[in-house]
């Protein structure tokens, strides 16, 4: 069968805006997967920043006591915040969110007293311009011996469900960290921090991934995947002395993938061990980005 020129001209112009648009189609799908550029930080106190000036941290991560000071007169807040906004570094996320004596679970929970210190830790935060609030706090959430495991659950949550709103109010999100089982004994895994953060269902209540936490007890990384629609934050650091990246060469190859997979775009944090933070902060910086620049290019 002979084909004319006019339907020769057809067939060729069809089959060029086909190649076309696979070649967007491919170039949109390596822009989604390139795409994964979390910022970088440490988990230090405001004193620090001048030290880390330059080396090229995106934010700094202090306490909630330290830094926000909940239990202390706004006036000497106040006085934080103003060395804070002349920072070299900015304050974007803060940790350590209770102190143990406000106990989360148990018969001495005390959650009328919690309500109240996050109310001015969250009002503070949105003054500093800070969107992570990290809850580990293994004190306050600490099972006591011989109580119901299920009645802390249900207790933890209803505190999650009291705290999600006001946090919400001052554009503050409550990251939930599962700690390792040393450090305590409720909410040790992504799994089991998940199921908190669905029971309470709220935006302003996440999920935080600690690589040092998943890899004490384990945790197979590919949970970062499994979970990461619930993930708003990462903090990273060694297993062995829970030394800074690069200390001892560990390697964090398949959490960065896991990240990968999930577009993680959030922040990731240097929580660990410091021998000497302005000689060792830059090596730290250099592992995490190498990560992340290997992952872009598998």
């Amino acid at each position: 069968m002979r084909t004319s020129r006019r339907s020769f001209l057809k067939i060729t112009t069809l089959l060029g805006s086909s190649m076309a648009s696979r070649s967007v189609l491919s170039a949109n799908l390596n822009n989604f997967f390139n795409s994964f550029s979390p910022s970088i930080g440490i988990c230090t106190g405001i004193d620090n920043a001048h030290r880390l000036s330059g080396m090229g941290y995106s934010f700094i991560e202090p306490g909630v006591g330290s830094f926000l000071m909940p239990d202390k007169p706004e006036s000497e807040f106040l006085e934080k915040l103003e060395i804070a906004r002349n920072l070299p570094v900015p304050v974007k996320a803060c940790n350590m969110f209770l102190p143990g004596s406000l106990k989360s679970v148990g018969p001495d929970a005390v959650h009328d007293e919690i309500l109240e210190y996050a109310g001015v830790a969250f009002k503070r935060a949105r003054m500093a311009g800070v969107e992570i609030i990290v809850f580990g706090s293994g004190g306050s959430r600490r099972i006591p011996e011989g109580f119901s495991r299920r009645d802390a659950f249900s207790q933890f949550t209803e505190l999650g469900r009291r705290l999600a709103p006001v946090a919400s109010m001052n554009n503050v999100v409550i990251t939930l960290e599962p700690l390792n089982r040393k450090e305590c004994n409720f909410i040790n895994s992504l799994s089991d921090g998940a199921e908190i953060v669905n029971a309470i269902n709220h935006q302003s209540y996440r999920l935080l991934a600690d690589i040092y936490h998943m890899e004490m007890d384990g945790e197979n990384p590919e949970n970062i995947t499994k979970f990461g629609n619930l993930i708003s934050h990462v903090h990273i650091a060694e297993k062995e002395g829970r030394a800074a990246p690069g200390t001892h060469g560990e390697d964090f190859s398949n959490y960065f993938s896991a990240l990968a997979k999930i577009n993680y775009n959030g922040g990731i944090s240097v929580e660990s061990r410091w021998e000497d933070m302005v000689s060792q902060a830059p090596g730290a910086l250099k592992v995490i980005r190498k990560h992340i620049d290997q992952t872009k290019r598998l």
